[in-house]
């Protein structure tokens, strides 16, 4: 199985992602409250490397789509970004706690990809939850390897493991979970954070 830094540098090609695992984070949701107090933050991004060459048209007709698609839905917004590996973001924005809105997006935006003919291109997407305390969190689902894990920023900078742990024990039963630790990626400036 190549590593989401393989698959990140285009030294290897992700499997095909199962989009339909993205739909366990409703039920996992619960779990993750209950056990650590963190909600829906509302946010949800995707994650893929960029074209470049003779395709980028229809990439560009596929990022389109999704903007028109995403837009239909009251209170939403979706944002094109691009970060300083080159890699492309698209955000999607609901009123926090709007859970199955922001899974629907990103199952949205992943199958878009893949019907363009751009799945071996996706990476990864993030939900965002967060907690009155500011803390942020967020379930990172990998199409490199179709399995979830945690990302929490500390608030001095790092990473807080002990969350990752917990919020790891509390969604693992209802998520396929990455047990290997290597592979839980730091995302520090990901939309959706």
């Amino acid at each position: 199985m190549p590593s989401f830094g393989d698959v990140l540098l285009g030294r290897a090609r992700p499997a095909d992602p199962d989009l339909d695992r993205i739909f366990g984070l409703v039920p996992a949701a619960a779990a993750l409250e209950a056990m650590t107090g963190f909600v829906p933050s509302g946010l949800g991004s995707v994650c893929f490397r960029t074209v470049d060459g003779g395709v980028f048209d229809a990439f560009a007709q596929v990022q389109r789509e999704l903007r028109r698609l995403v837009a239909t839905e009251p209170d939403a917004t979706a944002e094109y970004s691009t970060d300083a590996y080159g890699c492309g973001w698209v955000l999607t924005r609901h009123p926090q706690g709007a859970l199955e809105r922001v899974v629907n997006d990103l199952h949205v935006v992943n199958a878009a990809f893949e019907d363009g003919g751009f799945g071996p291109y996706l990476l990864c997407s993030l939900t965002g939850f967060a907690r009155p305390d500011g803390r942020r969190l967020a379930l990172v689902y990998t199409h490199v390897s179709g399995t979830f894990y945690p990302f929490a920023p500390a608030a001095g900078g790092g990473r807080d493991d002990a969350l990752e742990d917990q919020a790891s024990e509390a969604v693992g039963a209802d998520l396929p979970f990455e047990r290997d630790r290597a592979r839980w990626f730091p995302l520090w400036d990901a939309p959706a954070i």
